[in-house]
């Protein structure tokens, strides 16, 4: 007798079932209309992101956490609050990109829908119930990327980075499906809550769900650059196009973290005491990797690059504390992460439209000239090194507290021992701009929709830095309807 077919439940898949349609027609109109109207892609795709985002609240709003697809697709707390940052995530390195690709004659809707396309796989692990449609997922949000990193077709920075990043993707993909395939073979399922219901009743932990468990992490660590799984990220963050390595730089990381939270807490919570010494020793790793490594660098990307993988380390903590503090302390910087993240960014390509270069003495005297946008890339630099009262501080004293509360004391005194030596890089930015004697005239020019990303990146940093009480209320929240 055939067996029934899941209930399926499609006003939980709205979101991505809107998102799709969005990206093909964009796609078909990019096809269909003339070389001087791609520019409205932009705008259409933006203004689709946005009425998502404002559906899905809508929607979502007091609706009980539920499953369908016959429990591959999760609807709860978490992958809404995660998939709005993903939206904002995407919106803001498009906003970005628009003055980019006219200035490079790279002007065209593909760019738009690739993101759009990304944007959808990095939603669909968000809310994956089961690990095919994590894999799917990843390969949905990680194959228009590698495309987006090498778009600058001319440029053979950017083919070298599509090109590493592709293989190096491809790779991690394989042993993420392999480990899939190693917990399917231990448990018979590949439905987490189901995996997590087996692993839990068997009498003896499997050598082959351990050794699965390992390959999957190693997989998702990959996309969140976390040491020593890092060896893609400064040279892809350095020749991607600025917008794209904006988009690289939080995107993926967001949705990691998601499938994180999925499988470590759901579906391999009674293998932690294997699981969290391995992440324990990736964050050691990720926090001596970027604070070291940043400080030879004198490209900002690559900068910004080693410093993204410090701060995937202190996300790591926040994971391996398995408390709530912890989880929420791992929302938290993820909000804020955004902003910083895109704020510099947004910087670092208005200088580079206005003729200055990714090196960092390029920015000597920036001060003199142009004070607000000196004033901007402080308050970006002064957060990320975590100091107050700017949101990075709030989001690394919620993960070292909680690192205190679960008894993890030395793990903590390292963190805070690298975060000041990181401290260092950040400071030295601020020092070149202010300190140092002009080398240039900066002729920058600052669009409306980069004004706009810096208005909103500079309050957001500053305000959930003074008042951090509703992104804190919120992420508390996520994190009980979570537990």
């Amino acid at each position: 007798m055939a067996s029934p077919l899941p209930d399926i439940k499609l006003v939980l898949l709205l979101p991505e079932i809107g998102l799709s349609l969005l990206a093909m027609t964009l796609l078909l109109m990019s096809a269909w209309l003339g070389k001087e109207s791609r520019g409205r892609i932009a705008t259409w795709a933006i203004a689709g992101i946005a009425l998502v985002a404002f559906a899905m609240v809508s929607l979502s709003s007091g609706v009980p956490p539920s499953t369908t697809l016959g429990g591959h697709f999760i609807d709860d707390q978490l992958a809404r609050f995660m998939k709005l940052l993903l939206l904002v995530a995407t919106a803001f390195p498009l906003l970005m990109a628009g003055d980019f690709l006219r200035q490079h004659a790279l002007e065209s809707g593909e760019y738009f829908v690739l993101s759009l396309f990304s944007l959808l796989g990095a939603m669909t692990m968000v809310s994956a119930g089961s690990f095919l449609v994590l894999y799917l997922g990843l390969e949905l949000m990680s194959l228009p990327i590698y495309v987006l990193a090498a778009y600058q077709r001319d440029q053979l920075r950017s083919s070298e980075a599509g090109l590493k990043y592709f293989v190096l993707g491809s790779l991690a993909s394989g042993i993420l499906l392999y480990g899939i395939s190693l917990v399917y073979g231990a448990t018979g399922t590949t439905v987490i809550h189901d995996v997590a219901t087996i692993l839990k009743a068997a009498d003896h932990v499997s050598p082959v769900a351990v050794m699965g468990a390992a390959f999957v992490v190693i997989g998702i660590s990959f996309k969140v650059a976390a040491a020593p799984f890092h060896m893609w990220a400064p040279d892809v963050y350095e020749g991607a196009p600025t917008p794209v390595t904006a988009f690289i730089a939080i995107m993926p990381k967001i949705a990691a973290f998601s499938a994180f939270f999925r499988v470590l807490f759901e579906g391999f919570a009674t293998l932690q005491g294997h699981w969290g010494p391995m992440l324990q020793v990736m964050a050691v790793i990720s926090l001596a990797v970027g604070s070291l490594g940043a400080i030879a660098q004198s490209n900002i990307k690559r900068l910004l690059a080693y410093s993204s993988i410090g701060h995937v380390g202190f996300l790591l903590i926040g994971l391996i504390t398995d408390n709530a503090l912890g989880r929420q302390g791992v929302l938290f910087y993820l909000a804020i992460y955004i902003f910083m993240s895109l704020g510099a960014f947004c910087l670092v390509l208005v200088l580079n439209k206005g003729g200055v270069g990714d090196e960092i003495q390029n920015y000597a005297g920036l001060a003199k000239e142009r004070p607000l946008l000196a004033f901007l890339m402080a308050v970006f630099m002064f957060s990320m090194a975590g100091i107050p009262p700017l949101g990075g501080f709030i989001a690394k004293l919620y993960v070292l507290m909680a690192a205190v509360h679960a008894g993890m004391i030395t793990l903590a005194v390292i963190a805070v021992l690298f975060s000041a030596i990181g401290a260092f890089y950040y400071l030295r930015i601020v020092k070149i701009i202010y300190f140092d004697p002009t080398c240039e005239p900066f002729a920058v020019k600052v669009g409306l929709s980069h004004q706009l990303v810096l208005l909103i990146s500079a309050l957001v940093v500053l305000g959930t830095g003074l008042f951090p009480g509703r992104l804190l209320a919120w992420t508390q929240a996520t994190v009980q309807s979570f537990l």
